[in-house]
């Protein structure tokens, strides 16, 4: 590892972490991109607001996006403006809200329709037929357009039966299943291991992302979020210490903060604490977000917060070089692993009292605990057997 060492001397206490492309409020989003469809709930700044208020102006703006994740506020201005985009190719107003037109959109939405045809072309010019959406992004759109119409202060009643009747019907008529991502197991993930450089950088790092993802059951979004202390940046999400027992993670989710023990596992091979800390000792990390981007041909690591994205991408490059599910088409298996399948693994595999693997992932319920465990319970109790059949 010495030629590693060598390699990265760039990390140390006086570098800035820049925000990361998943947590990032983007153009669109930001107070100056309000026309994308993130109206703010406060005024903009002009001659009209004291001079001595304007910094608390400011500030309470920053709070206003602090009150969502970055996700959130990008599907939020991305469907308003699916939503105003097709009102006027239809020559509907999107504002103010009309019930009938929000109903016609989500039947456009379940159609595959929103890209419709221009106002006054001729039949078969100016159409363009687009995928049907699933219930659940017809759900989300609803969402969006419920939460964005009153930040506009023009509220939509959603239970108006122009928008609730006809998304009775996309639901009874279009329902499917969820489709689950695969869950990735204890001999999967170890063979998962096994296809990774373990004298470069980038190995070290995925190898750090795979196992402190599996045995802390996190989402990836909560794995890139990860600071090497409190407090190192703004917009992380938690923070690692590393402490003689295990490592201890203190997370930001929905409804708060919540604290995450990864104990030392069986040998260093399979451990997340050892690879943790071996990341950290050979990528020269001193401050700021945990996982970054390996840069240079993977010399060095860059100040950069690596894209939650990058869990997935991660998951689905090692599933496939390992084999795992090789009975499969690799199309087949890129659809059904995903960074979700190690949150899943971990549901699916440990063999504990189920409140322990609920209060690792977080989960309010032992409801939908039990949704995550793929594998492990099918068929463990057979009721055909115990009814003497």
């Amino acid at each position: 590892m010495a030629h590693i060492v060598e390699q990265n001397t760039g990390n140390d206490a006086q570098e800035h972490a820049a925000p990361s492309d998943s947590t990032a409020v983007s153009g669109d989003v930001s107070a100056a991109g309000m026309s994308a469809g993130l109206p703010s709930p406060l005024p903009e700044i002009n001659a009209g607001v004291p001079a001595h208020l304007r910094d608390l102006t400011d500030r309470a703006r920053t709070y206003v996006e602090a009150a969502s994740s970055a996700n959130t506020r990008r599907a939020y201005a991305a469907d308003w403006k699916h939503f105003s985009s097709w009102c006027k190719r239809q020559n509907l107003s999107s504002l103010p809200p009309d019930p009938h037109v929000v109903g016609l959109y989500i039947t456009a939405c379940a159609s595959g329709s929103t890209a419709g045809q221009s106002p006054g072309a001729t039949a078969g010019a100016g159409s363009k037929a687009t995928k049907p959406n699933s219930v659940s992004t017809i759900e989300r759109r609803l969402s969006s357009l419920s939460w964005n119409y009153p930040q506009r202060a023009q509220p939509l009643d959603r239970q108006h039966r122009a928008i609730a009747t006809v998304l009775a019907g996309i639901r009874n008529t279009h329902a499917a299943p969820p489709r689950q991502k695969e869950a990735i197991l204890p001999e999967d993930l170890i063979a998962m291991l096994e296809t990774l450089d373990k004298a470069s950088l980038r190995g070290l790092r995925d190898r750090a992302m795979l196992l402190i993802g599996f045995a802390g059951g996190l989402r990836r979004s909560e794995i890139t979020g990860l600071d090497l202390g409190r407090d190192h940046t703004e917009d992380g999400r938690g923070w690692i210490e590393i402490l003689d027992k295990g490592l201890l993670i203190t997370l930001r989710g929905k409804t708060g903060w919540r604290e995450v023990e990864i104990g030392r596992g069986s040998s260093d091979a399979t451990c997340p604490v050892a690879a943790t800390g071996s990341w950290i000792k050979f990528a020269r990390l001193i401050k700021g977000p945990l996982f970054r981007r390996v840069t240079a041909k993977g010399s060095k690591v860059g100040p950069e917060r690596l894209n939650d994205q990058e869990v997935a991408r991660l998951v689905k490059r090692a599933v496939l070089a390992a084999g795992v599910r090789g009975d499969l088409p690799e199309s087949r298996r890129k659809q059904l692993f995903a960074g979700h399948s190690l949150r899943a693994g971990l549901a699916s595999s440990a063999e504990v009292d189920e409140r322990y693997v609920q209060k690792q992932l977080g989960h309010s319920s032992a409801e939908m605990t039990r949704k995550y465990q793929r594998r492990r319970d099918r068929f463990r109790i057979n009721l055909t057997k115990a009814a003497g059949l």
